[in-house]
């Protein structure tokens, strides 16, 4: 029988491989200045390379003049159309707006009111999940991370699918439609999952209404009682719009494109986007922000203070507290300079929801970092970068007035993302024509092969 290695000695097992392979494998980063690689796909200037075409979505922040960049007012467009023209038009009229950008990311044009009843229909009726698959897939393989569970869900639906490998483009819009509409019963049934076995919380199980979108559907099924108000469900609503989508470049959306130009299936696609999406630097950063903010509200006596404020700030990018990366999460973005156009719409909102829920007080401490932060970056880094807050400061405290859990901060985000992963996908398909496949220079060390015996360190 195999001796079992006890924790100690895995320990420093680890340790000596550790150390084995930083003995081994440095590159500096004067290597990368020196054969220009564009780290990250970016250029010096911190622009991303160009890698492709499309037409789903633009992010604008900047003006470049001269070669130079000039920041500038954010705006983000679905298919040429502004954002905010959307979330406008659709609460004038008294709708929902997330069933309607669903169908504009994918085929191009708003819907008119038969499409618009027909997405909404569809979106019902494919919502539930097959049958005994909440029992088997969720249920039985509890996970502590909800978005582990997400990936780990979508890949299965691969074997309930009688055809999934068809390439198509009827096929594809099949499936796009189907993950789209499940993505909400994935992510709450894991959570309620979640809570009964890892939290020792009772469990339960709301059917869906056919009369609710799906905004209404989520909180429908998240609110033990099934309580909640037309604005909760519409500043819901509003998340899941300015989450939908951000241009081909973003990490998730970006994976799913590279794998799609491989041709492989649209559940291993969607499981790996999810995967990009879970990770701090991405999807995952509105977890960081609220740590953060914790950790803000414990130490900073005087909230309404912009000097003490300040002094903890600077404090956070000195790497002094907080977690000591130096970050003010929720602060910056790669695209956005002067603003973020989805954190001034959810702004906006959250305020108004604020004042009537009794978070006035933390509203106005997010309002204080967000003035103070871009001041206090430049005095401790010595960075002229202009920056501003983005989506990911305000979505957390939106997310916890909705009584969202934080559980599900990042699932959310997912769930509302998967229409324009779909949405890239498909335009991979029927546009991309070749593999992404960018260069990687080998900076390999000559050795000639030593037999066994005389390997000598």
């Amino acid at each position: 029988m195999q001796r079992l290695i006890n924790e100690s000695e895995t320990s420093t097992t680890v340790s000596e491989l550790c150390a084995e392979y930083r003995a081994n494998n440095v590159i500096s980063k004067d290597e990368y200045e020196y054969f220009r690689v564009k780290r990250g796909l970016r250029n010096q200037d911190g622009t991303g390379v160009m890698a492709g075409l499309t037409h789903v979505c633009n992010v604008h922040g900047y003006l470049i003049d001269d070669g130079d960049k000039v920041p500038d007012k954010g705006r983000l467009t679905y298919r040429g159309m502004n954002v905010e023209d959307i979330i406008n038009g659709c609460r004038s009229e008294g709708r929902f707006a997330y069933e309607e950008v669903v169908w504009l990311l994918i085929f191009g044009k708003l819907p008119d009111k038969r499409q618009y009843n027909r997405i909404c229909q569809l979106l019902y009726e494919n919502r539930e999940l097959p049958e005994y698959f909440p029992e088997d897939v969720i249920m039985k393989n509890p996970s502590r991370d909800v978005m582990n569970k997400l990936a780990r869900a979508v890949l299965t639906l691969y074997s309930y699918d009688d055809d999934p490998d068809d390439l198509s483009l009827e096929n594809n819009m099949r499936q796009s439609i189907s993950l789209i509409a499940r993505m909400p019963a994935i992510m709450t049934y894991a959570y309620q999952v979640k809570r009964r076995h890892f939290d020792k919380q009772t469990m339960f199980f709301h059917p869906f209404e056919p009369q609710h979108k799906t905004a209404e559907a989520i909180l429908n099924a998240l609110r033990e009682d099934r309580s909640f108000t037309r604005e909760e469900a519409e500043l819901l609503d509003l998340c899941m719009v300015l989450h939908a989508e951000h241009g081909g470049g973003n990490n998730s959306t970006f994976t799913a494109r590279v794998l799609s130009s491989a041709h492989t299936d649209i559940y291993s696609t969607i499981a790996a986007a999810i995967g990009s999406l879970k990770g701090f630097r991405h999807g995952g950063a509105n977890h960081k922000v609220r740590q953060m903010m914790d950790d803000i509200m414990q130490n900073v006596q005087h909230w309404d203070s912009e000097d003490e404020v300040e002094a903890y700030l600077e404090r956070i990018l000195r790497r002094e507290v907080g977690d000591k990366s130096g970050l003010i999460y929720g602060v910056g973005h790669a695209i956005y300079t002067l603003s973020d156009p989805r954190a001034v719409e959810l702004k906006k909102q959250a305020r108004v929801l604020a004042e009537k829920k009794g978070f006035g007080d933390k509203f106005a401490l997010y309002e204080r970092i967000e003035k103070l932060a871009p001041a206090a970056f430049k005095k401790v880094t010595g960075n002229k970068k202009v920056i501003c807050a983005n989506v990911d400061f305000y979505s957390g405290l939106v997310y916890e007035m909705l009584g969202i859990p934080e559980d599900l901060f990042t699932p959310m985000f997912a769930v509302s993302r998967i229409a324009g992963w779909c949405a890239h996908r498909i335009e991979e398909l029927t546009t991309g024509g070749r593999i992404i496949r960018p260069a990687y220079r080998a900076l390999p060390t000559n050795q000639i092969y030593v037999p066994l015996e005389d390997r000598h360190y």
